[in-house]
């Protein structure tokens, strides 16, 4: 667990355990307490045990003081909650309960309910009840229903309902640790890139956050003004020459920069990457005649401009964006931070959905290249193999900045499995096994007229990935992307050959996604890529396309390409009433209920 670097606590889960309120000769109520109360612990304790805030702390979950049975019983949970910052619930129930009387009416919370598959007490039928109650009330909720039939006495939480209690306990928290927090754009439009142009429309209602924008000059004076934190700056510098290795140079020799010169770029972009930290969310170290430049913008994610107008002129940003994007910097293990290169606020919207899921690094790519089996072969002379043929090819992931040095894929399970762990599971020895697979090169002067460093590693590792991208449609409004898939370990001899007809000097990933072989957006790998909305994309690892399915629909944003698993699909019960096709179903809903936050 680490402090939190942003201001504004983290969202509480409420459980409300709601229960039959009848008393009479039979005591029913009485017969229900211990059974009602027993689901909201153990509903406790799985969340405890298995969800965790982005800076590592175990998510906060409170259960109401009593059961709920009646409006003052449903009003004082109310009341409770307000004061411990519940802003997500979960009603469970083993029962028959008043369905208008106990649910939760409080239009601001993400909501779900549990009623539990039993045969001595309806909880089926509550569940029912209740959800058409939200339903008709324009609350939208999520249903929680066993498959199996659960003896009375059983207080185990079956495998189905605990996979959907922590879909939407994981997609709610991800949702509400959003809300209040800035997005900081240093510099503005990237190139005509039109996810740099930013949307405060799209963050302010959907994602409940704060636009923030710092003119790029901004970090010429800091610097120039020495609006830093020395100690800090010397050293990450010092863990820089220590850890951070000069790659080779790709320029023509007469334009090369001299190793005087290099040396100073290495130490403006050391410096600008410690003044973009402070610019995201302060730095109490700052003199105090800085004390608006100690404050920050409160940023969960933010975007730098770099090209045209910078990169013509000083060192490009790639060193600070990857660095700030992994799980560790000069001072250790850290949570990582998002930052979008080029300024591309929409795929730094993405990052960010899959970081708050994940608690885990994120790539930022350009979504490059398809390379069929017969390109791969002409180029090169070798079959794809494996995921790669199964899936029609691969797509080349690659960009200068922006890409986590996690990506390497040096972290390995218990079983010897490359992953990206979540932050706070690498380890010292991970970290310098990825700064020893991370080279800096010297910036393409053709790109990048100012110099500055690339980051260049290859993903050597065959790990599940999500990539997703965020669009936004004139009339329509955003709309996500999500295609599940695997990145590729090639053949190194294979692997340089295609790499270098791009830029070798840049992080290189390869990527299959995972493809169904009939008509539509993943017939195979060409496809996703000719279906894919923009130029760049989140990637995450895991396959959690159904997490970000689930956090979409709480945000009302429309998923408008996919390949998760049916089955997997978790969404409001209320979605149903808006047709028979899960997509159509989607559209329609969440055009119907609106923005979250508007």
């Amino acid at each position: 667990m680490a402090k939190s670097r942003l201001i504004g606590d983290y969202p509480v889960i409420g459980i409300r355990p709601v229960i039959d309120a009848r008393q009479g000769y039979l005591k029913v109520r009485d017969s229900l307490e211990d059974q009602t109360m027993n689901m909201a612990k153990s509903a406790k304790k799985l969340l405890e045990e298995n969800l965790k805030y982005s800076n590592g702390e175990t998510v906060k979950v409170v259960i109401a003081n009593s059961t709920i049975g009646r409006v003052p019983e449903a009003a004082a949970c109310e009341e409770q909650f307000k004061k411990e910052g519940v802003e997500i619930t979960i009603t469970v129930t083993p029962c028959w309960c008043y369905g208008s009387e106990t649910m939760d009416m409080n239009k601001d919370t993400i909501k779900a309910v549990w009623g539990m598959n039993a045969t001595e007490r309806p909880g089926a039928v509550y569940l029912a009840a209740v959800l058409a109650g939200h339903a008709q009330k324009g609350l939208p909720a999520f249903g929680i229903y066993g498959k199996e039939v659960q003896e009375a006495d059983d207080e185990s939480i079956p495998e189905d309902v605990q996979e959907k209690l922590l879909r939407f306990a994981r997609a709610a928290v991800a949702a509400k640790t959003m809300k209040g927090k800035s997005y900081l754009q240093i510099g503005s439009l990237c190139m005509g890139i039109a996810g740099s142009a930013i949307d405060y429309n799209f963050f302010e209602e959907y994602l409940g956050m704060r636009v923030e924008s710092v003119d790029e000059v901004e970090i010429i004076r800091r610097m120039e003004e020495n609006i830093y934190d020395e100690k800090e700056y010397q050293k990450a510098l010092a863990w820089t020459k220590e850890y951070c290795k000069q790659g080779f140079d790709k320029n023509p020799t007469e334009i090369r920069h001299t190793p005087e010169e290099d040396e100073k770029a290495w130490e403006f972009v050391v410096k600008m990457m410690c003044i973009l930290k402070d610019l995201m969310n302060g730095n109490e170290n700052l003199d105090d005649k800085f004390s608006e430049e100690r404050l920050g913008h409160n940023a969960i994610a933010a975007g730098f401009q770099g090209q045209r107008q910078w990169t013509d002129f000083y060192p490009n940003c790639d060193f600070g964006e990857s660095i700030l994007n992994s799980s560790f910097d000069h001072n250790g293990i850290r949570e990582p931070y998002i930052l979008a290169t080029e300024n591309d606020t929409l795929n730094g919207a993405g990052m960010l959905f899959l970081k708050l899921l994940t608690n885990k690094a994120q790539m930022f790519s350009d979504v490059r290249t398809f390379w069929s089996t017969e390109s791969v072969r002409k180029a090169t002379g070798y079959d794809l193999e494996g995921v790669a043929k199964e899936n029609g090819g691969i797509i080349h992931l690659i960009n200068s900045g922006a890409t986590c040095l996690d990506a390497t894929g040096v972290c390995k399970d218990e079983n010897g499995n490359e992953l990206i762990k979540p932050w706070y599971e690498v380890t010292k020895e991970e970290q310098t096994k990825m700064l020893e697979k991370t080279a800096w090169c010297p910036a393409d002067n053709g790109y990048f007229r100012g110099g500055g460093f690339s980051t260049k590693f290859l993903t050597q590792a065959h790990m599940p990935a999500t990539m997703i991208r965020v669009n936004i449609i004139k009339g329509l409004g955003p709309v996500v992307q999500i295609a599940e898939g695997w990145t590729v370990d090639l053949p190194v001899d294979v692997s340089e050959v295609l790499w270098k007809r791009t830029d070798y000097t840049w992080p290189c990933t390869w990527f299959a996604p995972r493809c169904d072989g009939k008509d539509g957006a993943f017939k195979s790998a060409y496809d996703v890529m000719n279906n894919w909305g923009a130029n760049h994309g989140a990637i995450s690892h895991g396959h959690v396309g159904a997490d970000v399915i689930t956090l979409c629909s709480m945000l009302r944003i429309p998923v408008c390409m996919h390949n998760v698993p049916k089955e997997q699909i978790f969404r409001p019960a209320c979605w149903n009433a808006f047709g028979m096709d899960k997509e159509g179903q989607d559209y329609r809903a969440c055009q119907t209920y609106g923005p979250l936050y508007r």
